[in-house]
């Protein structure tokens, strides 16, 4: 569990500060695709889910 926190701060970090210098590129997509497998296997997993559920119900619930 440790490991794969320690992956999610710095694969979080150096997906920030890509996106902040230099735009994204296909590199900075990969290292931002290994943060999504290190946080789908973390234990807050579940409540991004609920989290991202939450708020696609919200937003199919608007009328324009």
């Amino acid at each position: 569990m440790i490991l794969s926190i320690s992956g999610i701060v710095l694969f979080g970090t150096i997906a920030f500060l890509f996106f902040r210098r230099d735009g994204l590129k296909v590199s900075h997509a990969i290292v931002c695709a290994l943060l999504g497998f290190y946080i789908a296997g973390s234990s807050i997993a579940p409540s991004i889910q609920a989290g991202g559920a939450s708020l696609a119900s919200l937003i199919g619930g608007l009328k324009f």
